[in-house]
């Protein structure tokens, strides 16, 4: 597959992530307001108010619940070229097909919910531990009793779905059922084609789980090397995009972790600490193995490291561009504190230092393995001061929150000494220490205006007979261009880019950071892009 397909898979995993970690929030507070030892018995005993908070509470919960249909459409959507919509609807078809098939299949050998349940298996004589085991390999699905595949099945629907879309969305047929064709006939090839893959998971999908679970049982048994091993790639792979595929991987399926929760089991370390948040009393030894890959490793990096980086950046620029850089480093530094948004600054330094790229990638590794040691219990997904409040102060002393502080108030000094150093006596080009030519050049660029902003951007890119497509996520507006030698770089800095990653000959990324959501439909507009 191309880096283009992963870069976009990437970005379509992110759509249902941004939605878990604000109802993750919810949950998280819910959680403080329903727990007598944070806000007292008297609280907990106003019934109105309490049955308020229980409904944010079950809302929250719901999304958790229904996260493999979310993927599935959320693919569908996102990998499909034109038409999205259309992808998107036919992606719910698919969703639903997908697992009635597999239900008939079950149902076929004798297999539903009533006699799979644990009470039915230990009747027919197995013991617990086996009837659970058994029956933990099946799951109930929108109503629909099927095979536990988790996001994983909403993920391969989603894919197939996209594939047939992207194919079959222009095709014209035969007159006398031309209604049929274009867009309206990818609901009714994904209804013929989905049974299909349906079939072949109910056979494939015992090997392929047992491979899966045998892996995450691997990586769990490797304790605070695992930690610190998943720190240091996911930050490795921040330039390309791919960090998001190793997100999902330890978020979503037993490479995060597998846990018995309320007689049910949960695979994949997010869904396990939303479903532990969601108990009455959560078991906090559950949530602190599920929670390693979660948020508490990025505190200190995040909301210390990273900004005091950011200051070092500010004070070694030259004097002429302090000012600038301050407002830039500023801006990015409050967005890695507040929200863990964390690329502005990462890619003000990874491209220009690989020594300072490398000693963050160690310095994110190593802060996820003293969280571990530490027996830190942080969870949801995105690292920053919020997450800390919210998942860590706010639940009590029992999450063990302060270490992420202490951990977090010695990577500020430790960031701040090494790019300071490094920057200076290597002569980095980070912010206000480029090349004079190519401050002069910026510098003799007019200036660009808000109304200006999309014009000037598609320009830099090459004119919009260059772009073939324009795409964002968080952080970075996503570009397929037909060459990415005629981008001007030193043009596109003039409107606010904090970088460039060139991936490939026709593959571009600038990273704005959380502004480019205002940017984006700009550029779009600029260069007449529409997405039908």
């Amino acid at each position: 597959m191309t880096r283009d397909f992963w870069q976009k898979l990437g970005k379509s995993l992110m759509t249902p992530i941004s939605l878990i970690a604000a109802a993750g929030i919810f949950l998280g507070i819910a959680a403080v307001l329903q727990n007598p030892s944070i806000v007292g018995e008297s609280f907990v005993e106003m019934t109105a108010v309490q049955n308020v908070i229980g409904l944010i509470r079950s809302l929250a919960g719901s999304i958790f619940g229904n996260l493999p249909v979310l993927f599935a459409v959320a693919i569908s959507f996102g990998l499909a070229q034109k038409e999205k919509t259309t992808a998107a609807f036919s992606g719910v078809i698919g969703f639903l097909l997908f697992h009635v098939t597999i239900q008939y299949l079950l149902q076929i050998n004798g297999i539903t919910a009533a006699t799979y349940s644990v009470e039915a298996l230990m009747e027919a004589g197995l013991s617990e531990l086996e009837a659970t085991q058994t029956a933990s390999q099946y799951e109930t699905v929108l109503g629909i009793f099927s095979l536990r595949m988790n996001v994983f099945g909403g993920i391969i629907v989603g894919m197939l779905v996209s594939f047939l879309h992207n194919t079959f969305h222009t095709i014209d047929l035969p007159t006398a059922i031309s209604f049929f064709g274009g867009k309206r006939f990818v609901p009714i090839i994904t209804t013929v084609t989905v049974p299909f893959l349906a079939i072949a998971m109910y056979f494939i999908w015992p090997f392929f789980g047992a491979a899966i679970e045998a892996t995450g049982n691997v990586i769990a048994q490797t304790g605070l090397l695992g930690s610190f091993l998943f720190g240091f790639l996911e930050r490795l792979l921040i330039p390309t995009g791919l960090h998001h595929i190793l997100n999902q991987l330890v978020r979503f399926t037993p490479i995060g972790g597998i846990a018995e929760i309320d007689g049910n089991q949960v695979v994949g370390a997010l869904n396990i600490f939303n479903t532990s948040l969601a108990q009455d009393t959560p078991d906090m030894a559950i949530m602190a193995d599920s929670t390693r890959f979660l948020a508490q490793g990025k505190i200190p990096f995040m909301v210390f490291g990273l900004p005091a980086a950011a200051f070092a950046m500010v004070k070694v620029a030259y004097q002429e561009k302090k000012k600038e850089v301050k407002g830039l480093m500023s801006a990015s530094g409050l967005a890695s504190f507040t929200t863990g948004i964390t690329e502005p600054i990462e890619f003000s330094f990874i491209f220009v230092s690989p020594v300072l790229f490398l000693f963050h990638a160690v310095m994110a590794g190593l802060s996820f393995m003293l969280m571990d040691a530490f027996g830190v219990v942080i969870g949801n997904v995105q690292g920053g001061v919020i997450d800390l409040f919210v998942f860590g102060i706010l639940q009590g002393t029992e999450t063990n929150w302060f270490w992420a502080v202490l951990v977090g108030l010695i990577y500020a000094p430790i960031y701040y000494f090494v790019f300071k150093t490094v920057i200076t006596k290597r002569k980095v080009l980070s912010p206000g220490r480029d090349s004079h030519e190519d401050e002069k050049e910026i510098d003799n660029l007019p200036k660009v205006s808000e109304d200006e902003l999309g014009g000037a951007i598609v320009e830099a890119l090459g004119g919009s007979s260059n772009i073939n497509s324009i795409d964002n996520c968080f952080t970075r507006l996503r570009l397929v261009l037909g060459d990415t030698a005629l981008v001007d770089e030193v043009a596109l800095k003039k409107t606010g880019a904090a970088g460039m990653v060139k991936l490939d000959e026709t593959n571009y990324q600038v990273i704005y950071g959380p502004k480019v959501e205002n940017i984006a439909p700009k550029v779009k507009g600029a260069a007449n892009y529409h997405e039908e």
